[in-house]
């Protein structure tokens, strides 16, 4: 009986450790996949702000001239 429990927690530790693996894994790919949303969102937010900027450069350039 003892050997019973013996195999059943080792069988319960193993099933553990491996669950922990799966999370992390599944942790690593939301977090490259919300880098990579991030880095392309970025280049279409930094064209918008560098032909606002231009905009705004070109009316105060006007005013001055």
């Amino acid at each position: 009986m003892d050997h019973r429990l013996s195999t059943i927690c080792q069988v319960l530790i193993g099933l553990h450790r491996e669950d922990f693996g799966e999370d992390l894994i599944e942790y690593a790919l939301i977090a490259a996949l919300i880098a990579l949303s991030a880095v392309v969102g970025m280049g279409s937010v930094a064209t918008a702000l560098n032909d606002i900027f231009s905009s705004v450069g070109a009316k105060i350039n006007a005013y001055i001239l």
